[in-house]
């Protein structure tokens, strides 16, 4: 067909044609071999698997969908031990030559097959000084380009033609191809960057084929190189490199000429140096395609981004006698090279993927006899029925000897139309096995369909409407026992969900102008594909809202709009998107009753309060994947999903964002895996998640068995919380009176209040933190506070031991220094842990359902693992002090009372160990031990939730009451509070002169020297100097089992970092 009514009377218009026509049938021809009926298969069995032998060569490609859509695998390359058991296998079954493999790690995503691609050809005839294209485009200023064209030489003469030309005002020759045919046949390109010419280097021979080309130059080091068919074939660095003379880059806003050299802008143009030839899509872009976007390019497709000029007639200048022709140009194909297993020499090798070779078909066993299983059973009732109406075979009875089929797309909606008929008439309410593996064979035969340009898009969307209709169909509720029972061969139910994604990417030519969106939804069943412009101003969230069948309810999935910035940052303008929707149904049923889930409960964590029980798919699947180019691009994603309001008595749901995983468990379909997902809200009857990747959601519903019953959890909650109150309280009041009362400033009255103030803050915090659970940022700062105050608590808690075992043994290190090491480890470690666990963990930090860390993650263990530490150095810190304790309480026994009896001794050294025990157990923080044991009793949650809740009211009477240091300053205050207003009612002399006046009050009385000195006297006279500090100024009111101990007249030293007046351990000095 020609674009204009021009005569074809050049001799290379009518070779333009024959060449054309010439690949058609040779195309033709292969895909009737590759589709030709006879072969009898070989069954071969080896101890876990069933080989099939196919003697029919097909190139790679169609032996992979051959064997893929049989149900089976295209034989993976064997191990090296099982090489030669293999060829001496084959050989048995007088199988040798070579055969296909799939390679191990390698995924060869197939091409399109060779596209009949309608494109514009411009038709340059004898050289001449006259024929001309100019490309109609603004160029920018380029540091870096790539020009791509398929090409056909005129080898009737050697001289340079000028492919292409790019002159600006300041300078003729700025970006130009040349070639020539040389003396051995062929054709040579030189490139020409700012007048600076490359070597003419050989690329492709002179055979008068069709060949493409690729030329790309950056200004960077000068790098250039020149592609041929796929294949680099020259490349170097240094032409025209940047530096302090040189252009920074190819100057825009110039002239862009095909098939003549610029003497002068746009004009001025000599016949020797005039391209003969035909030329075509002619693409340019600014910047340097990688290898893999050439060859993409090469096979037709058009690489969106940095696209600075597409071919089209609309945007080309053509002068009057270059004959431009539309015709029906048939893309080179791929250029991949296959493994390939040399039977007989148990060698490997390599060939291009497009050789027919035979191959071998892999099945699993239990797969393999399922499906005979299922062939044999057959009374192919709806195989019948179809065919009958289509009056030719649609379904093939037998899908073991069906042959690979490459349909258009007239043959499969005509197929699809049938048995979506048959379907919906019912009189098959149940399929059978056999029935459902042939309308999934169909199913796969028409995924693969190849749409052709020019081919009538109308019949495209219809085709889609009827696949959605046949996948509702099959996944009806009556056909999950048929659905299990081939689950071996299928590999599960999600392989509907994998072909409805490779029949959406088919909707992409509908994509227009003035149609950016196609949806089809039938039923249960929706798919969605549209274009996005990303070159746009605003740029919002792009959303795929989905009406369930309830009023007012649906189903969403987003990519949010910083997502969308990001992308058009990294140079993007147009993005595909195709969504997919399965709504609640068998589909769902079929995923929790084949396995799906079951790798997931063995990973479910659990706090001890409840037993997981089952997890089910609970909402709808939906998916979103962004694509350019045709490839994908992940993407975070937000998602929401409706599911049932589940009432079970004694059992807690738990919504679980999860994705379908296809590269996990590949025998079983895939599994479902949580990595990347958290849940953002849980509501009653919804779930919104976030995940950082595109690909198919949806939310499992985690069943636990509650182990405590309703009455006691919420007894611990009380109890938790009037614990913790308490707590808070007698911390803030021990607090206080650290700060007001005047207690003398050391190490240990430090690290006392540091301790008291991070311990009554995380106190503070897990009271409200319930009330931060409804707005997700408040409930993540909740719980960073919350883990750096727990964090802090226990640092300190640590120092408090490392405090005491400094009293213990004797450390060289000067108190200044000691206290810089104590605030590194009380609050530099906790910001430390906190700062690098936001960072490596942002997203899975907090928990779904309270604030507080994810224990359904490693992220818990940025709080264990310090406690854990912190807790063995403590238990070790205490263990010393007891040992210290009874020795000395051995020693003093011995010294004191030499003659005492078996049971005192045994009493003393009982109580010289509990004592230290009693009283360094909360500031050590080695109550939390008892954390470990919840899970074993509920018993063990009461002792752990009473002893930690309680922990800040035990410090306040063991620390505060019976501190020694604060009774004193607390009496030292009411002292000179009597003095002072005993003082106004006498003389005003100066009573307080002496600090001695102010510890000479005892239990209630004055001394007799404070008495004298209170009367009125001229001289003030000095009372006698009385030590009775150690003695305690509330000795008279503590019971004498305790008060015994406080004896003056034992010198010791203290250990512990509280000076408690009735239960601290000493030793003799």
């Amino acid at each position: 067909m020609f674009k204009r009514d021009l005569r074809p009377d050049s001799w290379l218009f009518s070779f333009l044609v024959s060449s054309l026509s010439r690949s058609l049938l040779a195309f033709a021809a292969l895909a009737e071999n590759q589709t030709s009926k006879g072969f009898a298969p070989v069954t071969i069995e080896t101890p876990r698997h069933m080989l099939e032998y196919v003697a029919t060569a097909l190139d790679w490609w169609h032996a992979d969908r051959y064997c893929e859509q049989h149900f089976a695998q295209l034989l993976l390359e064997p191990q090296d031990s099982e090489q030669a058991s293999l060829s001496q296998l084959l050989q048995a079954h007088h199988i040798g030559g070579s055969v296909w493999l799939h390679e191990r790690g390698s995924v060869l995503h197939r091409p399109k097959w060779r596209r009949d691609h309608i494109v514009p050809v411009l038709v340059f005839g004898d050289k001449t000084n006259t024929k001309y294209v100019k490309v109609l485009s603004d160029f920018p200023a380029l540091p870096a380009v790539t020009a791509c064209a398929h090409l056909q030489w005129d080898t009737r003469t050697q001289e340079i033609a000028t492919i292409f030309s790019y002159a600006v005002p300041a300078f003729m020759n700025e970006f130009q191809l040349r070639g020539f045919v040389d003396e051995e046949g062929f054709v040579r390109f030189a490139l020409i960057v700012h007048g600076h010419h490359s070597p003419y280097l050989p690329v492709f021979r002179a055979d008068r084929q069709w060949h493409h080309f690729c030329v790309t130059w950056q200004q960077e080091n000068g790098t250039w190189a020149i592609y041929a068919d796929g294949k680099r074939r020259a490349s170097a660095s240094g032409l025209c490199a940047a530096g302090p003379s040189a252009p920074q880059a190819i100057s825009g806003q110039g002239t862009f000429i095909i098939g003549q050299d610029q003497d002068s802008l746009g004009g001025t143009f000599r016949e020797k140096e005039s391209f003969s030839g035909n030329i075509t899509d002619l693409h340019i872009w600014h910047k340097v395609l990688s290898t893999e976007q050439v060859e993409r390019v090469r096979s037709c497709w058009v690489v969106e981004q940095d696209l600075v000029f597409g071919w089209s007639s609309n945007a080309l200048e053509v002068e009057s006698t270059v004959q431009e022709v539309t015709t029906q140009f048939l893309c080179p194909g791929p250029v991949e090279e296959c493994r390939v297993f040399e039977v007989g020499s148990s060698g490997f090798s390599y060939t291009s993927c497009l050789q027919p070779l035979p191959f071998i078909c892999c099945y699993r066993k239990d797969a393999y006899w399922q499906l005979k299983k299922a062939q044999q059973e057959s009374s192919h009732s709806l195989t019948s029925r179809v065919n009958m109406l289509a009056e030719r075979t649609v379904i093939p009875e037998n899908v073991f000897t069906s042959d690979v089929q490459d349909m258009n797309l007239s043959v499969a909606l005509g197929a699809l139309d049938v048995v979506a008929t048959v379907l919906r008439e019912g009189e098959t309410p149940v399929l059978e096995a056999s029935d459902l593996l042939a309308v999934l064979q169909l199913l796969k035969q028409v995924s693969d369909v190849e749409v052709q340009e020019g081919e009538e898009l109308e019949m495209l969307e219809q085709l889609g409407q009827y696949y959605v209709e046949v996948t509702e169909l099959i996944l009806e509720e009556q056909n999950v026992q048929t659905w299990s029972s081939v689950s071996q061969v299928i590999r599960g139910p999600m392989t509907v969900v994998e072909l409805c994604d490779r029949m959406v990417s088919h909707l992409a030519p509908l994509l227009t102008a003035g149609r950016t969106k196609i949806t089809i939804q039938h039923g249960n069943i929706g798919m969605e594909v549209r274009k996005l412009e990303l070159g746009r101003k605003e740029l919002s969230s792009e959303a795929y809202l989905v009406h369930g069948p309830k009023k007012g309810r649906h189903d969403l999935i987003e990519v949010p709009a910083e997502e969308m910035q990001r992308l058009k940052a990294r140079g993007l303008r147009r993005l595909m998107v195709k969504n997919m929707w399965f709504g609640y149904g068998s589909l769902q049923r079929c995923l929790s009753g084949a396995g799906g889930t079951a790798a997931f409960q063995a990973t479910a964590a659990s706090d001890g309060g409840e037993k997981s029980l089952s997890t089910s798919v609970g909402t709808a699947v939906i998916s979103s994947a962004l694509l350019s180019d045709s490839q994908e691009i992940s993407t975070s994603v937000r998602y929401r999903l409706q599911h049932r309001v589940q009432d079970m008595p004694n059992r807690l749901v738990g919504p679980v964002c999860a994705f379908w995983n296809f590269s996990l468990s590949p025998d079983a379909g895939g599994m479902w895996s949580t990595a990347g997902c958290s849940v953002v809200t849980s509501l009653l009857d919804s779930t919104a998640c976030f995940c950082n990747h595109s690909t198919n959601f949806a939310v499992l519903l985690q069943v636990y068995e509650m182990q405590r019953t309703t009455k006691e959890e919420l007894t611990l909650q009380t109890l938790t919380f009037i614990g913790c109150g308490v707590s808070f309280c007698a911390l803030t009041v021990t607090f206080i009176l650290f700060l007001a009362v005047g207690v003398p400033k050391s190490e240990r009255t430090t690290v006392h209040k540091n301790l008291i103030f991070a311990l009554a803050a995380a106190e503070a915090l897990l009271m409200f933190s319930e009330l931060a659970k409804t707005n997700q940022a408040m409930c993540f700062t909740v719980t960073a506070c919350l883990h750096l105050f727990f964090m802090a608590a226990f640092s300190w808690m640590l120092v408090e031991g490392l405090l005491l075992w400094s009293k213990v043994v004797a450390v060289n290190m000067s108190e200044d220094r000691r206290m810089k090491f104590y605030y590194m480890t009380g609050w530099g470690l906790p910001v430390l842990v906190v700062g690098l666990t936001l960072a490596t963990s942002f997203n899975k930090y907090v928990a779904d359902d309270h604030c507080w860390l994810n224990v359904q993650t490693n992220v818990i263990w940025a709080f264990v693992g310090p406690v854990l530490f912190i807790l063995a150095v403590n238990t070790f810190v205490l263990c010393r002090v007891v040992m210290v304790t009874v020795s000395s309480a051995r020693r003093r026994s011995k010294m004191l009372t030499p003659n005492s009896s078996l049971e005192n001794q045994i009493g003393v050294q009982i109580w010289a160990t509990a004592k230290p025990v009693l009283v360094l157990l909360p500031v050590l923080g080695l109550t939390w031990v008892c954390g470990v044991l919840v899970h074993l009793s509920i018993i063990w949650a009461y002792v752990f939730i009473v002893l930690n809740s309680l922990q800040g009211l035990y410090i306040f009477f063991v620390y505060a009451i019976y501190n020694s240091e604060v009774r004193n300053a607390i009496q030292r205050m009411k002292d000179k509070k009597k003095a002072l207003s005993f003082t106004n009612c006498s003389h005003p002399i100066n009573y307080l002169s002496s600090p001695r006046n102010t510890t000479s009050w005892e239990t209630g009385k004055l001394s007799p020297s404070a008495a004298e000195s209170a009367l009125p006297s001229p001289v003030p006279k000095d009372p006698p100097v009385k030590n009775i500090t150690n003695k305690g100024n509330f000795g008279a009111k503590i019971p004498m089992g305790i008060s015994s101990i406080m004896s003056p007249d034992r010198p010791a030293v203290e250990l512990t970092a509280f000076k408690s007046s009735a239960f601290l351990p000493t030793v003799d000095t």
